[in-house]
């Protein structure tokens, strides 16, 4: 089977979205088949593989590293199914090419597009309504939707979607995370002290991840010694900088960007505490990486966060003093059941079969 992946992102980038994808290629590929990506060109960057096709792109008017997709494929491709990662334009060029060939065309539904709004420049009620619009209208034209979380089945059937929808956890190499080890060297890259307790937020740095709420429960924690550190990027990051400095943080806070991947299994095994504070994930992979590889992990209170974490971590309201508490107990030591036997008992087994994903 010649599986066309079509997504609106893939590297250099790097999210939860190209995880997702490399991660569904490499168990497409273990399995015998064929996994071909569909994706924007990006200024600078070339690939040395023959499974990726890069589409024409154009700037977009807003600072980041997506591209606007020309809806046209440099040559033919013959595929068993189309599967799309995005309601743009990369997604409707796979659902012409589905039609016009009379494949499958299946969607995965990895963004809630209205938690987005902020990024487009026009009325903020507007832009939520026409991405209400646009998920539901392109989820309807589809032969099947996946959702990483039956949360989100049942936000797009309040949506009004009405195609099928399969519950399908986007899958990440347990056995990868759980060789995460205590890092004294790697906490002292951090910033952080012999004697002090280290706090990790990993994810891309956008509005929408409410990083600020992580701060702010970090500052109500006091003097103790203690080091935020935030693993990621993303064009909300000065803001974060900023915001850190009115907190009056911003020395015990370190902004270490986008890392290694082969060393964030003993960034979180490293970690003393883990915090989530995104309520706009469809899933959250970063939350079971971070139980796979030990960590005591603190979230806020969502119905896909409760579904994919069960009873493996405090989940506690999106709520400054709440996170500050939940955060002072787990560096004092009263921890859940964390990985990678919690990992299992999670509400959601999230693995991939064999081998390591590369990223």
């Amino acid at each position: 089977m010649r599986v066309g992946l079509f997504s609106e992102c893939y590297h250099p980038i790097r999210n939860g979205i190209v995880a997702s994808l490399d991660a569904l290629a490499f168990a497409l590929r273990a399995r015998g088949h064929e996994a071909i990506f569909i994706t924007p060109e990006m200024p600078g960057y070339h690939d040395d593989r023959d499974d990726v096709v890069r589409v024409p792109s154009l700037p977009l008017p807003t600072r980041t590293l997506y591209r606007l997709t020309v809806p046209y494929l440099p040559r033919a491709q013959n595929f068993s199914i189309v599967h799309t990662h995005s309601p743009f334009i990369t997604g409707w060029l796979g659902a012409r090419i589905a039609r016009r060939t009379r494949v499958p065309l299946v969607f995965t539904y990895h963004t809630q597009l209205e938690e987005y709004a902020h990024y487009v420049p026009f009325e903020a009620r507007a832009t939520r309504s026409a991405a209400t619009q646009l998920t539901r209208s392109y989820a309807n034209t589809a032969d099947a939707v996946i959702v990483p979380t039956r949360s989100m089945e049942d936000r797009l059937r309040e949506l009004g979607v009405r195609a099928r929808i399969e519950v399908i956890p986007s899958g990440i190499d347990v056995a990868f995370f759980a060789r995460g080890r205590r890092d004294d060297a790697l906490r002292a890259r951090f910033g952080v002290g012999p004697e002090e307790k280290l706090i990790l937020s990993v994810g891309r740095l956008g509005r929408e991840k409410n990083v600020e709420l992580a701060i702010e429960g970090f500052a109500l924690l006091g003097d103790r010694a203690t080091r935020l550190v935030i693993v990621g990027d993303g064009a909300h990051r000065e803001a974060l900088q900023r915001f850190a400095v009115r907190a009056g943080v911003a020395g015990r806070t370190t902004f270490a960007r986008e890392f290694e991947r082969e060393h964030l299994p003993d960034a979180y095994a490293s970690a003393d505490a883990f915090v989530f504070t995104s309520s706009s994930d469809t899933q959250g992979l970063v939350l079971v990486e971070a139980l796979a590889a030990g960590a005591a992990v603190v979230a806020v209170d969502t119905p896909q966060t409760r579904e994919v974490l069960g009873g493996a971590a405090e989940i506690v309201p999106s709520d400054t003093a709440a996170i500050a508490a939940a955060l002072g107990r787990a560096l004092d030591g009263h921890r859940l059941p964390t990985a990678p036997a919690a990992v299992g008992s999670a509400g959601l087994a999230l693995t991939v079969a064999a081998g390591s994903v590369p990223v």
